[in-house]
């Protein structure tokens, strides 16, 4: 068995671009999550080489390091949880990443601080309020809903936070109607 790790998966759209890459080279592929691709069989560098080229061309990048592998499970631990998990959000992000990653808390937080240049819980920040954005475009959720799926203390929390961050009222932000997200990736 051979494990890749591929940075910049952050949704099922990617996994399906991963694995429509992947099956150009005729590989056994044993599992794929974000982050993630099991293979029966280790790759050979050449095929290697060429892999990360193809990927690279889609947005993504073969992880070589340890280090990067981490932190790269971290944001994609990240992203699940916020995007795809809503209603558990309500879980302490420490003992959740440590169950996700079976890693002490203090060193992944180190390992990212370090990484990255900032707090995993900034990163979690800028999470929720990309998500915090799409759901005022939808529009289909009051404020208080989004705060309350988003496990918000308070509206004005979460209009604090946003603000801070984007320079806008979430009322400001839908009124602009110039809707800037960032792409998940590039938190």
């Amino acid at each position: 068995m051979s494990t890749l790790h591929i940075k910049n998966m952050v949704c099922n759209r990617c996994i399906v671009a991963v694995k429509s890459a992947l099956e150009a080279y005729d590989l056994d592929i044993t599992s794929i999550n974000l982050g993630e691709v099991v293979l029966s069989k280790v790759l050979p560098n050449p095929q290697k080489v060429q892999l990360a080229k193809d990927l690279e061309e889609l947005g993504f990048e073969l992880i070589a390091t340890k280090e990067l592998q981490v932190v790269e499970k971290i944001k994609n631990a990240i992203v699940h949880l916020v995007h795809y998990q809503n209603n558990q959000l309500n879980v302490k992000l420490s003992e959740y990443l440590q169950n996700q990653l079976h890693q002490d808390y203090s060193a992944l937080s180190n390992l990212f601080s370090q990484v990255e240049g900032i707090t995993i819980e900034k990163y979690l920040i800028a999470q929720k309020i990309e998500k915090v954005k799409e759901l005022l475009i939808y529009d289909e959720l009051s404020l208080s809903e989004i705060a309350f799926q988003l496990r918000y203390s308070s509206v004005a929390y979460l209009s604090s936070q946003f603000k801070k961050v984007t320079g806008l009222t979430p009322s400001q932000f839908k009124k602009n109607g110039i809707y800037e997200r960032k792409p998940l990736d590039k938190l």
